[in-house]
């Protein structure tokens, strides 16, 4: 990373506008994504009397953005968050002072800006961020070599592979599976039907055990820790700048030759096994393999064109205030959401290609608003919140 120094004689890392748009680019998706889910609340209009066209439209919607962004928007938003941990730590490394126990502090901040997140949106993952990210702490004085080894085990998937061993060897067992359907069947009754706040105290209880739960059961808790270390790597080595190119080019290529045998046995494996206590672990182990070489195709690719393409380059960099406000744009996000489709607010009744395109509106609004905002500013409100938070003590 390039290293400035500051008018006092400190040095510490210039920020990274890359990163920025790595950033922009998944909060961007994400939004996308829980336009067309109405956020959480699963609920749309019966779609029989349109015509054929339109229902075709919505499929190829829904299947097009799951498969383009479906857990990779996320994925980049994970790497992104060890990466900013780097710099944060390296920064304090550099003034001789120890950051770890600080983070502590700012994890439990994120963690209460969770729960003003949850307070509107079941599926947040601010506070999964807050409880996974103190692997960081534990970690980063490791060395390299021990890093990869403890991240590759992570995205590995190593309780689905226990949990195939098992199966494989003994036909009796089964895997221990969380009883989630109750907790969801709550924030269901309460975004249909619920008032504000009968939906603030469902989704800080209920809603939170769900998504928890739903981040345990789908292998999203163990990706997450691994994603933060080899962000945190990331950092450490300098692979965002522009010299390490070369080596994200052999990253695409090998995303590519996995990505396709990996999805070729994710297809045709549950026509020769069927016991579930197999194929449940199974599918959650190649499935996220799978997306995870699809997120590393896009982080590859967005890196190549914004530093090799100059007219790409140009309209990425329009995603910088997006990004360096993510954490404003993302909490906002969940408010608006919910305010359009929860019986609390307008309760709109949307099919898929109405609700892609509010999400695209919701975009393009906060999009300008980051613009506006950044124009005589450092940080996002949220942001500056979190940064002033965390050395007020």
């Amino acid at each position: 990373m390039t290293i400035n120094q500051t008018t006092n004689g400190l040095r510490r890392h210039k920020r990274v506008d890359v990163a920025d748009v790595l950033r922009g680019f998944a909060v961007m998706a994400i939004i996308l994504l829980h336009s067309i889910e109405h956020f959480n609340f699963y609920s749309f209009p019966d779609t029989s009397w349109q015509p054929g066209w339109l229902n075709f439209l919505d499929k190829a919607i829904w299947d097009g953005l799951f498969f383009a962004f479906g857990s990779k928007a996320y994925g980049i938003f994970a790497l992104l968050f060890g990466f900013s941990f780097f710099i944060q730590d390296d920064n304090q490394k550099m003034r001789g002072k120890d950051f770890r126990l600080r983070f502590c502090w700012r994890l439990f901040l994120l963690f209460l800006f969770g729960q003003l997140d949850a307070m509107f949106f079941t599926g947040e993952i601010l506070v999964l961020y807050a409880l996974v990210g103190f692997i960081l702490v534990l970690t980063c004085r490791l060395s390299t070599r021990t890093l990869i080894l403890i991240g590759a085990f992570f995205i590995l998937q190593p309780i689905c592979i226990y949990q195939m061993i098992r199966a494989g060897l003994d036909p009796n067992y089964e895997i221990l599976k969380i009883n989630s359907g109750p907790y969801w069947g709550a924030t269901y009754a309460a975004q249909t039907e619920g008032t504000f706040l009968e939906m603030v105290k469902v989704n800080l209880w209920e809603g939170q055990l769900a998504s928890l739960a739903w981040a345990w059961e789908h292998g999203r808790l163990l990706q997450t820790a691994g994603l933060f270390i080899f962000g945190m790597l990331i950092g450490r080595s300098g692979w965002f700048k522009k010299e390490y190119l070369p080596q994200w080019g052999k990253v695409l290529a090998r995303a590519i030759l996995v990505y396709f045998p990996l999805s070729g046995i994710y297809n045709m494996m549950g026509n020769y096994i069927s016991n579930p206590n197999f194929m449940t672990p199974f599918n959650i182990l190649v499935s996220s393999l799978t997306n995870l070489c699809l997120m590393l195709m896009w982080v590859s690719g967005l890196l190549f064109a914004y530093y090799r393409t100059d007219v790409l380059s140009r309209r990425l960099s329009l995603l910088i205030p997006y990004g360096r406000m993510s954490m404003t744009n993302y909490v906002t996000q969940g408010i608006i959401g919910s305010a359009l489709y929860y019986h609390w607010g307008l309760h709109l009744q949307m099919g898929i290609t109405g609700s892609v395109l509010i999400g695209i509106a919701i975009f393009l609004v906060q999009w300008w608003a980051c613009r506006w905002w950044m124009k005589a500013r450092s940080h996002g409100p949220l942001e500056y919140v979190w940064k002033k938070a965390t050395w007020a003590i």
